[in-house]
């Protein structure tokens, strides 16, 4: 075999460089996706699933209601294509006391003639308001199905914390529903948190 010339050799060097790089990177890369996830749901107001499944995290009910203050909770939600379901809140917009405890139904109505299930995923904008938005009963905490041409209401109980920023006087609560097969794990939000009186 003969010598390589010296810009043969330049350029194997070069080539060995950049490949040693992309594999710096794409190593590197793999660490920052979990970051970087985190930071897209908090720029786009979308709930991690981290922030979605804090496990047994207590939601303290406080007796405090602050009767001077209204806060707008907006409800909006989207059907996947492929669910052929209507889903809507009963009420779009509430306007709430914090630290009140609340309660609206969604109506969901399956048009088709056989059983399907479904998965409420819920996120909430601004993303800063999450941790004091508290859901104490929520359908998007378990699966639903409904059969043909069945009628049903969703509830959702919820309460405000009166810890709320000032600057925040208004909330958008927000449901995806996605079909689930029947193989399917759904994604679940944290089991219903236990409910504990807040101490004065």
């Amino acid at each position: 075999m003969g010598v390589q010339n010296p810009q043969t050799q330049r350029k194997n060097r070069r080539t060995t460089w950049l490949l040693g790089g992309m594999v710096v990177m794409m190593f590197g890369f793999g660490f920052a996706l979990v970051p970087l996830y985190n930071l897209l749901c908090q720029v786009t107001g979308t709930q991690s699933i981290a922030l979605r499944a804090e496990p047994g995290k207590a939601v303290a009910v406080t007796d405090e209601i602050d009767a001077s203050r209204l806060v707008t909770v907006k409800f909006d939600t989207t059907v996947n294509p492929d669910l052929p379901w209507n889903f809507a809140p009963a009420n779009p917009v509430l306007k709430v006391h914090p630290g009140q405890i609340y309660e609206v139904n969604f109506i969901a109505d399956n048009r088709s003639s056989s059983p399907i299930t479904g998965q409420a995923i819920p996120s909430l904008a601004p993303w800063q308001a999450t941790a004091y938005f508290h859901k104490l009963e929520c359908f998007c905490f378990n699966r639903q199905t409904l059969n043909g041409n069945q009628h049903a209401d969703m509830p959702l109980r919820f309460m405000v914390s009166p810890d709320l920023p000032a600057e925040i006087n208004s909330l958008t609560l927000s449901y995806n529903f996605m079909r689930l097969k029947l193989d399917q794990q759904p994604e679940r939000e944290a089991p219903l948190p236990p409910i504990v009186a807040a101490t004065k």
